[in-house]
């Protein structure tokens, strides 16, 4: 469930003029920027745009950029992008610093369903001119480029089908590549880059079934290197995104210096998805409300933005 609940009788061209009123002279009335578009969803905030520049011909967007800054206009920013843009941009950010973030490209190819994932691909062309795999491929190497180039290029069928027979083939190959010291990359990568996700989970679920453990927790043991690191990230983000974004921010919020990137990117692109239920995974998981975890780490108007996002504010 989503934690942002849009009101139905908005007015874009009312919306952009309160906003123009909140950025227009010396100060930025934060507060009111905050008030209105941390309570509309996509939608509305592109209609918000839209109006903004037709009223005032200017974008909305730099107009922020240059009245807000830090954490806040980071979030601020990500938060206003149309979804399938916001995507495109963290790809974007994420690949320039492929040797730390190369597992937000990671989640964006495991997490987002086919269509999806496609329009971000589409996207990405539109803001770069250039191909998110191709971005993807110059930044890697070896069989983590391979890995990442399928898991974002993959268009994945979307049914419910599940083929047992195959599920036990292909946890027995999952298994003997993570067991055996020279990996099989290779196959590990097929599988992972070409099944649906139906028949994907069906397989980890067999993994755990055959061997008594699960492949998320195997994968701890044996991920020496980056790429076995990728593949623990991937069959998360594909087994179960909300278990995988609670523990996103549990690590955001647990590390010595508060990971704001990583608290953003999931506030922003899942409050108007299953927030709710991330927010309700993590207090059971670390007897925490995640609102109190999050005021606690951060302050001022970027927190005040993202408790909003949460639907406390």
């Amino acid at each position: 469930m989503a934690t942002l609940i849009a009101p139905t009788n908005h007015s874009p061209q009312e919306d952009a003029e309160a906003l123009w009123k909140a950025v227009k002279g010396w100060g930025t009335d934060e507060k009111a920027v905050i008030a209105i578009l941390g309570h509309r969803n996509a939608s509305q905030r592109q209609k918000i745009r839209q109006a903004f520049h037709d009223i005032h011909q200017e974008d909305l967007i730099k107009r922020l950029e240059s009245e807000l800054s830090g954490d806040f206009e980071r979030a601020m920013y990500r938060w206003i992008l149309e979804p399938a843009e916001r995507y495109a941009l963290l790809a974007n950010v994420a690949i320039k610093n492929a040797g730390k973030d190369y597992h937000v490209i990671v989640e964006i190819g495991s997490v987002l369903e086919p269509e999806e994932l496609l329009v971000v691909r589409r996207a990405y062309h539109n803001r770069y001119n250039r191909s998110l795999e191709e971005d993807v491929a110059a930044h890697t190497t070896g069989h983590l480029r391979q890995l990442l180039v399928g898991l974002v290029s993959s268009f994945r069928y979307g049914g419910h089908e599940i083929n047992a027979r195959l599920a036990k083939t292909e946890a027995d190959i999952l298994h003997e590549a993570i067991k055996d010291k020279k990996h099989n990359h290779e196959e590990v990568i097929r599988i992972l880059t070409t099944r649906s996700k139906t028949q994907l989970v069906a397989t980890f679920n067999r993994y755990r079934d055959e061997h008594g453990i699960s492949i998320t927790k195997k994968l701890l043991d044996a991920a020496s290197d980056d790429f076995l690191k990728a593949v623990h990230v991937a069959i998360r983000g594909i087994n179960d995104p909300k278990k995988y974004y609670e523990k996103v921010l549990r690590n955001a919020i647990k590390r010595v210096g508060t990971d704001e990137d990583g608290l953003t990117r999931v506030f922003v692109t899942r409050a108007e998805k299953d927030l709710k239920d991330i927010k309700d995974l993590y207090y059971k998981r670390n007897s925490v409300h995640l609102e109190d975890a999050v005021a606690k780490e951060i302050s001022g108007d970027y927190k005040r933005l993202l408790l909003t996002l949460l639907g406390k504010e």
